[in-house]
């Protein structure tokens, strides 16, 4: 099966990847069902990479129904190490303005009806993620936004919520008082699950608007998010055609290594279904 190092998860609005080359989708069934569409291969400046619309062309699938689990599996399979993720969200602080990028560097988790763990079946698993997200990996998307012209701040705790619906003005008040700068439905549990399958994982966040907090400003709506959503996608593409060259050949973080001393599971111990399904994650540990 053909393999990539690069890995982009594109969000609302990025259903596909422009420029490429040798392109070739594949389809693959994974222990946890299909991904949300076909995974689209080929090359991009130099360097073979692997696109997976998130919701599905057309925008099929809502962030709670989204098979996150098979998604990062299915990248797995296919050699990713580093998984750029692009998503809308909506802005808790006046200084992030719509149509700004953020590279978030925490995440606080609202989430309720969702697979977070590749390990519940008679295993157990616990990764660190005190920083969820990979420094090396968002670094370089910060670098290379700037470089494309875009207004992009480093760093900034984004809120993970359950969606479909948008926020309260009650919830608003309460993500700001913690402190937090933008909220979004798609980051959890896709970056823990990244974590377990040790990726390097970065998300490039597009603001679309001030949710619902700001007096004086229209309250959210889908109109609104996905014109300022399509303002962005170019923006977007422009920082992917930079970072992909810039990618390091080698990965000097420590998530290549996340669950060397994360399983707790005595080895003897693992059903052998287990071990077969879960051999992409597991394998090295298990010799």
């Amino acid at each position: 099966m053909t393999e990539a190092r690069i890995g982009i998860i594109g969000g609302s609005g990025l259903y596909q990847m422009e420029g490429l080359t040798q392109v070739k989708e594949v389809n693959i069934d994974t222990p946890f069902g299909k991904p949300s569409d076909s995974i689209i291969m080929g090359s991009l400046n130099g360097q073979q990479i692997a696109f997976l619309p998130r919701h599905g062309r057309g925008h099929r699938i809502n962030p709670t129904q989204l098979p996150v689990r098979a998604n990062i599996f299915a990248l797995k399979t296919l050699g990713v190490e580093w998984l750029i993720s692009i998503s809308a969200v909506g802005s808790l602080k006046e200084e992030m303005a719509p149509l700004d990028l953020v590279v978030p560097d925490q995440l606080i988790d609202r989430t309720r009806q969702r697979f977070n763990t590749f390990f519940d079946d008679g295993m157990a698993a616990h990764i660190g993620f005190a920083d969820p997200f990979c420094p090396i990996l968002g670094g370089l998307l910060h670098q290379c936004s700037q470089s494309s012209g875009a207004q992009c701040h480093l760093g900034g705790t984004l809120v993970v919520m359950e969606g479909p619906a948008f926020s309260t003005k009650a919830e608003c008040a309460v993500y700001r008082s913690w402190g937090a700068d933008i909220i979004g439905m798609t980051a959890l549990p896709e970056a823990k699950l990244a974590r377990e399958a040790e990726m390097c994982y970065a998300t490039l966040a597009c603001v679309t608007d001030y949710d619902c907090w700001r007096e004086g400003t229209e309250v959210v709506t889908v109109e609104m998010v996905i014109a300022n959503l399509i303002k962005n996608v170019s923006t977007s593409r422009q920082v992917l055609a930079n970072i992909i060259p810039n990618i390091p050949e080698t990965r000097p973080c420590g998530c290549a290594s996340a669950l060397k001393d994360s399983i707790i599971t005595a080895p003897d111990t693992i059903p052998r279904e287990t071990k077969v399904r879960l051999l992409p994650l597991i394998g090295k540990y298990l010799q």
